[in-house]
């Protein structure tokens, strides 16, 4: 045998070696079953750990589900109270290591694509204007899936309720999409 033979099964037997695949594995799964049915059950959304959307967007529902119930209050920003925007601001720091503007007029301003209601997607922020002044956007909260969205209410702090029920409906605004 020559040297380029040499070298051409030398080369063959490291590239059968190190590259076995051109493909990268991903795993069925990346969460427990038991852990997706739990946060399913918190969060009142159907979730499911063989869907790639629901296994993406796992950290935004573990961290939004620590937050139910938590009571409202008006600029805070801790687990003893938080508005609305508030809450969108902590959840997008942590999950998205993403610094929103702290208030929700300003958010409504911030840069984001526009996402009409029907093309939401998981982490989409949702707007509405729920005072008197109809024009003035007061309220966020963070688009789940199929409809839901969590966010916090006055009356009930931190909950999730679905985009479609008549009072969201007819106090809705916009959707936005965070640029990154």
């Amino acid at each position: 045998m020559g040297k380029l033979s040499i070298r051409y099964i030398f080369f063959v037997i490291l590239s059968v070696v190190l590259f076995p695949s051109c493909r990268t594995s991903q795993p069925a799964t990346l969460y427990d079953p038991l852990q997706v049915a739990d946060l399913s059950d918190r969060l009142g959304v159907e979730l499911k750990n063989t869907d790639k959307e629901d296994d993406l967007n796992m950290p935004l529902y573990a961290e939004a589900s620590l937050w139910l119930g938590v009571p409202y209050r008006y600029a805070g920003l801790s687990r003893k109270g938080l508005d609305c925007s508030g809450f969108t601001y902590l959840i997008y720091q942590k999950v998205y290591g993403i610094i929103l503007p702290r208030s929700t007029s300003d958010l409504a301003k911030h840069k984001m694509h526009k996402v009409s209601k029907h093309n939401l997607r998981t982490g989409d922020l949702v707007f509405f204007s729920t005072s008197k002044n109809h024009n003035r956007i007061n309220h966020v909260g963070i688009y789940l899936k199929d409809g839901f969205f969590i966010h916090a209410s006055t009356s009930k702090g931190v909950i999730v309720s679905h985009i479609n029920e008549d009072y969201y409906n007819r106090t809705w605004k916009k959707g936005g999409r965070i640029k990154t």
